[in-house]
């Protein structure tokens, strides 16, 4: 005589949009009281580990008594555990017909049909709301409405959100359903929701790291940078070792001013994850801001070297050469993200002030004509080109954009609208 409660596991996904868990469940009351040798046999082989053994012996079980839910629901198990995801769906697929109102089997079809992205998941996962599990029911039912909603984020957004709001109820003090519902509402772009949603998730759970990172995202998003900030120096100091943390707190830091903390941010983060290319180019960047310029060109060309193709990496390079004066170098970099990107509009414009810091006029003035295809003109382009022009002896042309960028520049520039007069009386005849 065997007892008829027999631990077995729930199988709920390790994998995917499916929380993993692991409760024991007992069998149905109807169960009878004297089970096949091979059904006891292969439970006991089951909490051993010894799934092969369990298949074995489940298998014979089901050719004795193709009707026995159990055994069918066993070797669902079993052969989910060894990797037969097509057997262990037909498997649960016989538990199910052989007795339709079982909780537990109608749940691990559904995920095994989820998981193989077949669309009858949804009929399993909908009557597993509506059945009671024989154990542990309120965190069963909740598992079966958890799971639902994650299938249904995609095709139903808002019919998810209501499995959610029915998970929460059934367990109110898990944070998961509050989780899950906040990202849906995040990826839906209903930031209120999502902020009231993470925000009660800390309620259940203040180390909750997903809810921190959901906040802060929400806060970036929208601006509220000194939400953010506290949030993730909170995670900093739980995550040392994550440099995606560092990364996101330098983003914020610098965002806010605090160009030298966030440097600093940064250079931890690369230095937990030294290949992350995309920390370097924003590190480089800041460097830049920051008038530490021969940090940031060393990082810009290390990048350029790994990504010769980048013509924005030629860009970045050359603007930071051209502030130190280098304007041969800056030169060259324009040049090469101009042959990669021929309607780089600001590379035109930062190519003509390199060649008229190396007093190629006619190179500059063809590079401004360039940039006027591609962006809109500026007052400092028009006293820029008149002095080229000027340089040159043209001083018909010169004039002109003289004249152009006093209209223009109203004031705004009272040195050089100073030299653009007193050049005007130079150079154009007088009446």
């Amino acid at each position: 005589m065997r007892s008829p409660i027999t631990p077995i596991l729930i199988l709920f996904l390790a994998a995917g949009a499916f929380a993993q868990t692991h409760t024991t469940i007992r069998h149905h009351r109807e169960i009878i009281q004297e089970q096949p040798a091979e059904i006891a046999q292969a439970e006991d082989a089951i909490q051993k580990n010894d799934f092969a053994g369990a298949e074995a012996l489940l298998k014979k079980a089901v050719e004795k008594d193709p009707k026995n839910y159990q055994a069918w629901f066993d070797l669902g198990f079993v052969e989910n555990k060894l990797g037969h995801a097509d057997e262990s769906i037909q498997a649960y697929r016989q538990s199910v017909a052989a007795k339709s109102d079982v909780f537990e089997s109608n749940l691990n079809l559904g995920l095994m049909l989820a998981r193989s992205n077949n669309l009858e998941a949804e009929r399993f996962l909908r009557a597993a709301t509506q059945l009671k599990p024989t154990d542990h029911v309120e965190e069963g039912q909740e598992r079966a409405w958890l799971s639902l909603g994650h299938l249904l984020e995609n095709q139903n957004p808002e019919e998810a959100l209501t499995a959610y709001q029915k998970a929460a109820a059934l367990v109110p003090k898990d944070p998961e359903p509050h989780l899950s519902a906040g990202l849906l509402s995040e990826r839906q772009k209903n930031f209120s929701k999502a902020e009231t949603e993470y925000k009660q998730v800390l309620a259940l759970d203040p180390h909750s790291n997903e809810a921190v990172i959901g906040l802060t995202n929400l806060y970036m998003k929208s601006g509220r940078l000194a939400e953010a900030e506290p949030l993730l120096r909170q995670l900093a100091a739980q995550r040392p070792d994550d440099a995606g943390v560092h990364l996101q707190l330098g983003r914020v830091l610098a965002a806010k001013g605090n160009k030298d903390e966030g440097i600093t941010e940064l250079q931890t983060a690369l230095k937990l994850s030294p290949g992350d290319a995309e920390a370097k180019r924003e590190l480089a960047d800041l460097l830049a801001q920051s008038g530490k310029l021969e940090d940031a060109t060393k990082i810009y060309r290390e990048l350029s070297a790994k990504h010769p193709n980048d013509p924005e990496l030629h860009q970045s390079l050359g603007e930071a050469l051209l502030k130190q004066k280098r304007f041969p170098e800056a030169q060259q970099e324009f040049m090469a993200a101009l042959k990669l990107k021929p309607d780089f509009g600001q590379a035109w414009g930062s190519l003509a002030m390199a060649a008229y810091e190396n007093q190629d006029y006619p190179l500059a003035i063809k590079a401004w004509d360039m940039r006027a295809k591609f962006l809109p003109e500026m007052p400092g382009i028009y006293f820029f080109r008149a002095s080229a022009y000027d340089h040159l002896r043209d001083y018909k042309r010169a004039s002109t954009y003289y004249h152009l960028f006093l209209e223009a520049a109203k004031g705004q520039y009272p040195d050089q609208e100073w030299q653009a007069r007193h050049r005007l009386i130079a150079i154009e005849p007088k009446k």
